[in-house]
């Protein structure tokens, strides 16, 4: 099997070799300096510049900016760690954070990193929200007291427990001495855009070919990372084994199918845990996906244990109409599932006064159709809902757009059903954000006045334990309301060679990403 899928991707795996070569380094290993240089393969490629403002507002495009620019603290594989601060406290009688800062830090241009860039950021960030943060409402920050060179205190607005997670740990600090003179944030893409405290520098970024090279800054306060060049190519995820067996690549996600013959092969392989969300987005603002119970025959007339078995080949773990995943600390056990059921949603449609008449539903005459879009990469779900929907009545017109085109498209309520995907599922401070935010990610759904206290309520409990009950309380409102399903949380598979020790970090990378490319693994290098 292993000789067939190199014959097949051969041509593919040569226009990677072809790309890492047009950047001036080996494919992968050693330069000829002795120099060490990590190609990751990576399914989509373009994730935008680099720089805080102008990544695409996703998770990859997040942690390609992460590289270049530090935060006050980070996570390791299981916990924070020290990075910007190298210690911090909350001190709950003035509701702030005071963080001692490392002394021994410069920005890439050698200029030394104090208290009044992170003063700065706040400040700046206040103005211009950046795709990952905003500093103000639940997570905002009143004010910022710089103490001395190396220490500031932040004045939180409201107790806000994950202000690590979500703030501290998220916030790109920016170096003030650049970007005090910037307005418009997402049009600043020149060299001194990327100019950071990370561990590595930018040194070509090829929007066409989806492209990036990063190399290692000499004076990170850490040390210099051993990964000397860090490449990052764009190959489609059924290329990807052949480019990892070849040498072209040494990471790179792979299709469910592969693990077994890549661990034969000696390749280190990760299971994402279940921190991306598959859902059915669902334009409730226009009728009949205005009705609650309309929404909640949808779910019933759709089985989600066989969209995984049939879809997902298997390889992924039905949704939960709560949003979070069942093998989730915060999962509320108690809640509706809307077990597949296609007499109940029968029931619910005759109830708002439809008619099922030669297999399909009408209604004043009018024949029931609804539109469903997706992106490519949820294609195979989008056809399983679509003849779903079409077994039980309900006409489908399914569309496989762009995914920019889909998220312009659910950004201005211009579609009926569209499947979509998010991470962040491991910290509740996710619910604000996919519920009643305002992005494309969200529901957008602010109709139940009980649900948004509580989205608000759980931020600002300190208690765990009280928390989490108001989580469970989440959990039940929403999936009652139902402005969106969660078909599955994907099975998603991570390849290496081994020679960097890479891993999924606890909660996701910053406020959830589940990637595995983690900074802090390209550190440390191991020779084969």
């Amino acid at each position: 099997m292993k000789s067939r899928i190199r014959r097949i991707l051969m041509l593919s795996v040569l226009v990677l070799v072809l790309v890492v070569s047009l950047l001036s380094i080996p494919a992968c290993g050693g330069g000829s300096s002795g120099e060490i240089t990590y190609t990751i393969a990576d399914t989509w490629g373009d994730w935008g510049y680099p720089s805080p403002y102008a990544h695409y507002p996703r998770g990859p495009g997040y942690v390609r900016m992460s590289f270049i620019f530090d935060t006050l603290v980070w996570k390791d594989e299981d916990e924070f760690i020290p990075a910007l601060a190298e210690s911090w406290e909350y001190v709950a009688a003035e509701n702030a954070y005071v963080f001692s800062l490392r002394d021994d830090v410069t920005w890439h241009d050698g200029t030394d990193f104090t208290a009044e860039d992170v003063a700065f950021t706040v400040d700046y960030v206040k103005v211009h929200p950046s795709p990952f943060i905003t500093l103000i409402g639940p997570t905002g920050v009143t004010d910022t007291e710089v103490i001395d060179d190396y220490t500031i205190k932040l004045y939180l607005e409201q107790p806000y427990a994950p202000f690590l997670n979500d703030v501290a740990g998220t916030l790109a600090i920016l170096p003030k001495h650049i970007w005090e003179g910037v307005e418009t944030p997402e049009e600043f893409t020149g060299q001194e855009a990327v100019i950071g405290t990370g561990p590595y520098k930018l040194a070509d970024y090829n929007r066409e070919q989806g492209s990036y090279l990063y190399e290692a800054y000499d004076d990170y306060y850490l040390g210099k990372p051993e990964v000397d060049r860090l490449i990052f190519v764009k190959v489609s995820e059924q290329m990807i084994p052949a480019a990892l067996e070849q040498g072209s690549a040494d990471a790179g996600s792979i299709p469910p199918e592969m693990v077994e013959d890549m661990e034969d092969s000696g390749f280190t392989v990760l299971r994402c845990p279940y921190g991306f969300n598959t859902k059915l987005m669902i334009n409730h603002t226009e009728e009949p996906l205005s009705s609650k119970e309309f929404r909640q025959a949808l779910a019933y007339a759709i089985d989600r244990e066989a969209l995984v078995e049939t879809s997902q080949r298997g390889y992924a773990l039905a949704g939960s109409p709560g949003m979070i995943s069942t093998d989730s600390e915060w999962y509320n056990p108690d809640i509706e599932m809307y077990e597949y059921n296609p007499a109940k949603a029968q029931q619910l449609l005759e109830g708002l006064g439809y008619q099922l008449e030669d297999g399909h539903f009408t209604k004043d005459g009018k024949e029931l159709k609804l539109e469903l879009i997706t992106e490519i990469m949820f294609k195979e779900a989008g056809q399983f809902v679509e003849q779903q929907l079409e077994d039980f009545g309900i006409e489908v017109d399914f569309l496989t757009l762009e995914g920019t085109t889909v998220d312009a498209r659910v950004l201005n309520w211009q579609f009926d059903l569209s499947i979509y995907g998010h991470g962040g599922l491991y910290e509740p401070s996710i619910l604000p954000k996919v519920i009643t935010g305002e992005g494309f990610n969200s529901a957008r759904y602010t109709e139940n006045e009980t649900l948004n206290q509580l989205l608000e309520d759980q931020l600002n409990e300190m208690d765990t334990n009280a928390r989490r009950e108001l989580v469970y309380q989440i959990q039940e409102i929403y999936a009652d309301e139902l402005p969106a399903l969660t078909l599955y949380y994907p099975s998603w598979y991570w390849a290496n060679d081994g020679s960097v020790s890479m891993y999924y970090t606890e909660g996701g990378v910053a406020s959830g990403i589940p990637v595995a490319n983690n900074k802090m693994a390209f550190l440390e290098y191991q020779e084969e």
